[in-house]
């Protein structure tokens, strides 16, 4: 039987609490029980009982939802799959398995001892897997790869039935293939609760990676130089970042306030084949962003925390540049943020196209606005790369992913610390800045103007941010 915490439990007032402190503070909101389930057996008793009660249930693996999804549930039950972590069950064979409540960082260990291989899932070590793998499971080597759930098999999942009753269905792509679809990148808890992950195969591991980081000073950055360099890792991502030699590379730029000092980019790289042997594509990226004067860094600016030097790094020199060399599951694993509890706001599009011109200069124009007493260091808009084999055409068909002709995926991310500046914090558009879809021609977003300023600063500098690989210069990012 699952362990159940109610508000008497001491362990309540912990564990009904959201990473994302925006979702805490109203006791009259919070769910009423906790259900912390080890087996999918324990899992299914307790949605039975919920729904017997007439109880509405959320789900939680690791708790990284951004947004009210889940603890916010008056007088309903919040199953906590957290203790839910079997690598492997009877009947699963020679599938590799990953269960709902492992971590990402524990099912990398588990995969790459035992076989050698992993999903190209995301960064964040204490990531649950059953949130992350549903909405689609995107990380550092997707664009070598393509999505987590582009390699999955089968899932173990629990329904309800118009009766009422509880049901622990293994589904595939020949078992109740239309729901088996919905939940590769439908997100979680929204047709079922999945236990568990089956994968016939998984790509091998990569044997080693590069590593490199480099920042750009907002002392120099006019605003035709911001403009050049986002168009130049955006031209890049369009154009070069298409050919299959380069799915190896994965780049971050994250564009910070100018408060916060310097822009940074931090990227990863391999060949192929999982090694380094072959540095000319990092080299040619790099080249890309000479003429703005990089400097290099160890990390510590938005951009570089995924990439962070986590051992004793083989350092070397790619002609002009010095990269971090390091085995793979070293670089993965080792001191990856993970966070804890911290107050934040996000939103995120995709890019099929580059950057406008128009679009970049309003970029600017929020990045470096100045409004008297208030600290904008917690403002970060994140651009990652994206592509590569994630773009495989076919899989749209077979799974629910869609974004699959994007370029970038962007994040508009803000941090702040105190409860009475939730309502200040966010914002729902940007008056003011005409950037309507017709200056592309097309039904893309006007990515700068619906959401750069979707978000207006707290007067307190953040202290702490939960899992954010962004982290603006001169605050502290909290390690796991």
């Amino acid at each position: 039987m699952a362990t159940r915490i109610t508000r008497s439990d001491p362990r309540y007032a912990l564990l009904h609490r959201s990473r994302n402190l925006r979702w805490d503070g109203d006791a009259a909101e919070a769910v009423a029980e906790i259900s912390l389930c080890e087996t999918a057996e324990q899992a299914a008793e307790a949605l039975q009982r919920a729904v017997n009660a007439g109880m509405r249930p959320t789900v939680r693996s690791g708790g990284h939802c951004y947004e009210d999804f889940v603890v916010n549930n008056p007088g309903g039950m919040l199953l906590d799959l957290s203790l839910l972590k079997s690598d492997a069950l009877p009947g699963d064979g020679d599938r590799y398995r990953i269960s709902s409540g492992q971590q990402l960082g524990e099912a990398y260990i588990d995969l790459y001892k035992r076989r050698g291989v992993t999903i190209p899932g995301g960064s964040c070590y204490n990531v649950g897997a059953g949130g992350h793998i549903t909405g689609g499971g995107y990380g550092v080597l997707s664009r070598l790869h393509g999505l987590t759930v582009d390699w999955v098999s089968a899932m173990e999942i629990l329904t309800v039935d118009k009766k009422g009753h509880v049901e622990l269905r293994k589904i595939d792509r020949h078992h109740d293939e239309d729901l088996f679809r919905a939940c590769l990148g439908g997100g979680g808890g929204n047709f079922g609760i999945v236990t568990g992950f089956l994968f016939d195969r998984l790509p091998t591991a990569p044997f080693e990676v590069a590593n490199a980081h480099f920042s750009f000073d907002w002392a120099s950055m006019t605003e035709d130089r911001f403009v050049a360099l986002l168009l130049a890792f955006g031209d890049y991502m369009a154009q070069r970042g298409c050919e299959r030699d380069t799915w190896g590379l994965f780049a971050a730029l994250g564009l910070s306030h100018i408060s916060s000092g310097r822009i940074g980019l931090g990227l990863q790289f391999c060949n192929p084949d999982g090694r380094c042997d072959d540095l000319k594509p990092l080299d040619e990226f790099l080249d890309r962003f000479e003429q703005f004067d990089p400097v290099e860094r160890r990390a510590g600016v938005p951009g570089d925390q995924r990439f962070a030097p986590r051992t004793p790094a083989d350092r070397q020199h790619t002609g002009r540049y010095s990269i971090d060399r390091l085995l793979w599951l070293e670089a993965t694993i080792g001191d990856s943020g993970g966070g804890h509890s911290g107050r934040a706001a996000y939103k995120s599009s995709y890019m099929k196209r580059n950057f406008t011109p128009k679009e970049a200069k309003c970029i600017y124009k929020h990045l470096t606005r100045v409004v008297p007493g208030v600290d904008l260091r917690g403002s970060v808009m994140a651009v990652d790369s994206y592509g590569g084999a994630v773009n495989a055409k076919d899989l749209a068909a077979t799974t629910s992913v869609w974004q699959r002709s994007s370029i970038m995926k962007i994040q508009f991310q803000q941090y702040w610390d105190r409860a009475e500046e939730d309502g200040e914090a966010v914002v729902e558009d940007a008056p003011g800045d005409d950037l309507g879809d017709g200056e592309r021609g097309d039904d893309a977003p006007a990515v700068a103007q619906r959401s750069c300023s979707m978000i207006r600063t707290s007067t307190q500098r953040p202290s702490s941010f939960p899992c954010s690989w962004y982290t603006p210069t001169g605050l502290n990012p909290m390690r796991r």
